[in-house]
């Protein structure tokens, strides 16, 4: 690392350049062909000749999620927390039809038609301490613990925090003795395996240390304690909490007997129907819970649930990309109102290079990947979910395994914005609410946190 205003030479730049080991490890990676001489197929869909009723959605869902770290006054160095927010906005299609035939429409109007909720919430991060803990990694436990726990749809309902323990029942167990979670606690003196149940709980040792139910998302174990940042346990935070809160979602209208309102919703998510890193087990349970909550919706409905993860951008968006474009680059070669049905031979051929034998989205993703182009001409990555078992079958790319396809692309075209290139107005709205202006914004909430740290310390 360098020190304060400490510039950078070109020597280094100039060894590295010149060395043969680099020079021989850049001349043996593998280089991809152009698309025309892949072997793997892409399934393409005319979307247009597919079966459909008609169907319109009188309500739209969406949910996007945010986090901002913020510095934490406290009297030692490099404390921080993290405001973290999730977002639902809930569109008004049908109405949105109707002012589609008076343009223009006044933006009061438009905006009466989204009603928006938001779930907001601190995260210790490093070297902030609860009064009653012993350190930073037992505050953020709690922390996430009590999250949950806060949380709920319906007054009268469950909270976010039942909802995840029911998700817990289905949590793979290990399958080799090394990779059993262990006590949160590094100094446990019997070194005990952590063994997950609900609500709060204690350690097998003298102490009796408290131990979660949210422990077993094991997000804890990546805290970074002293130096470096610690937005990846942010971030999966804020990509657990997003995709329980559709799972909520969806087992309170089962509660309260409202499954048949889901003929008339979509849902939208930022993302892939997918969660990664330290909690990616959650994506088997939540796959699990949503078979299970379609089978009911499809007897009260004759319909199965309309979920879709929507991906802003990232490899699969720079891949649409390239083939959409002639050699020439210039884009329109991919038809309009066409689905590709992503397969794993061809992800790891043209995507993501490998070898393994495992499909892709093994572990991690509770739905299927496709790409469509749309009426527009936009291009949408979209993920549907996992309705049955051979929905999960990457070695395949039949219509049969995308819920609701025809459904799917009829709403994307429907919904394209024109604020951004690929764009969604339910998601553009959600991502709206949850964003926060990153330096305004944490100019606002640090100053909120020093203000309320001295506050409780008076």
């Amino acid at each position: 690392m360098p020190y304060e205003n400490e510039r950078s030479s070109y020597e280094p730049l100039r060894r590295i350049a010149e060395n043969e080991r680099v020079k021989e490890l850049l001349g043996n990676y593998r280089v991809r062909q152009r698309p025309m001489h892949r072997t793997a197929t892409l399934p393409l869909i005319d979307v247009s000749k597919l079966p459909h009723d008609g169907w319109k959605p009188h309500w739209v869902l969406a949910i996007d999620g945010s986090f901002l770290p913020v510095a934490i006054k406290n009297g030692y160095p490099g404390a921080e927390a993290a405001y973290i927010t999730v977002a639902s906005v809930m569109l008004d299609a049908a109405k949105l039809r109707e002012l589609d035939q008076q343009r223009p429409v006044e933006p009061k109007v438009f905006r009466a038609t989204q009603e928006s909720e938001a779930l907001d919430d601190l995260l210790p991060g490093r070297n902030v301490v609860y009064e009653e803990d012993g350190s930073a990694k037992v505050s953020f436990r709690r922390a996430l613990h009590n999250l949950l726990a806060a949380k709920r749809m319906s007054e009268d309902g469950e909270s976010m925090l039942d909802t995840y323990e029911i998700l817990l029942r289905h949590k793979p167990k290990p399958q080799k003795v090394q990779t059993e979670q262990g006590c949160p606690y590094e100094d446990c003196p019997v070194d005990g395996t952590y063994r997950p149940q609900n609500g709060t709980f204690q350690c097998m040792c003298k102490q009796k240390r408290a131990l979660y139910s949210t422990d077993a998302l094991r997000i804890h174990e990546r805290m970074n304690p002293e130096s470096g940042s610690n937005d990846r346990i942010y971030s999966e935070v804020m990509q657990v909490v997003e995709r329980l809160w559709v799972v909520h979602i969806l087992r309170t209208l089962e509660k309260q007997r409202w499954l048949t309102s889901l003929k008339r919703l979509a849902i939208l998510i930022d993302g892939p129907l997918a969660v990664f890193g330290q909690p990616a087990w959650i994506s088997q349970a939540i796959s699990e819970e949503l078979k299970r909550i379609n089978t009911l919706v499809r007897e009260a409905t004759g319909q199965d649930i309309l979920l879709l993860g929507i991906e802003k951008g990232g490899e699969f968006a720079d891949h649409f990309e390239q083939i959409d474009q002639n050699e020439n680059g210039v884009a329109g070669s991919f038809p309009k109102r066409t689905a590709a049905l992503l397969t794993d031979d061809y992800i790891k051929q043209n995507i993501y290079f490998s070898d393994s034998t495992k499909p892709y989205g093994e572990g991690t993703y509770f739905g299927r990947k496709f790409f469509y182009k749309t009426s527009s001409g936009a291009r949408i990555i979209a993920t549907l979910p996992y309705l049955d078992d051979a929905h999960s079958d990457w070695f395949t790319g039949d219509i049969t395994q995308f819920p609701r396809l025809a459904d799917a692309a009829m709403l994307l075209d429907e919904l394209i914005s024109s604020r951004y290139p690929n764009s969604l107005q339910p998601i553009v709205a959600a991502h709206a609410e949850a964003s926060i202006p990153f330096n305004l914004g944490k100019k606002v909430l640090e100053r909120l946190a020093r203000d309320l740290t001295t506050e409780t310390k008076k």
